[in-house]
């Protein structure tokens, strides 16, 4: 096994290869997450509160669904067939507050692509978000 200080870094394309893969992963998570929701509430969940209810009840779905992978293994699904793996920047396994510090970051910055971004500039090609809650996707 490689020394986690050798481990390379994935690729960008590989990385955004990865993302896309998620975002249909997410999209089908949040379909049923949505239908699971109006289900429970009897169809009157579409406007005023109700709203709000529902995405943040999507958001909590979104965070369980990767904290539950990033704590399991440091992989979901996407990354296990992109052979990336989410670990802290010291090379050990990524702690829960480590995960939901980058959920929560990724969940802000990648919209925005500024994350993204940052990986063109970075020493390490790491994203903005991995880089601020300390934690590093390496190539397996």
């Amino acid at each position: 096994m490689t020394p986690p200080a050798l481990r390379p870094t994935p690729g960008l394309s590989r990385r955004l290869a990865s993302m896309l893969y998620e975002l249909l992963l997410l999209f089908a998570v949040g379909f049923v997450a949505t239908w699971m929701f109006f289900f429970a509430s009897g169809g009157s969940g579409a406007s005023g509160s109700g709203r709000a209810l529902l995405q943040a009840f999507v958001l909590t779905v979104f965070a369980a669904y990767f904290l539950w992978c990033w704590l399991r293994g440091g992989q979901t699904l996407p990354m296990k067939a992109w052979k990336i793996r989410l670990e802290c920047a010291n090379g050990r396994p990524v702690s829960p507050g480590a995960a939901l510090l980058r959920f929560v970051l990724a969940a802000i910055l990648v919209p925005s692509l500024v994350g993204i971004v940052w990986a063109l500039v970075d020493r390490d090609r790491q994203f903005l978000h991995d880089r601020l809650a300390r934690t590093r996707l390496v190539l397996l």
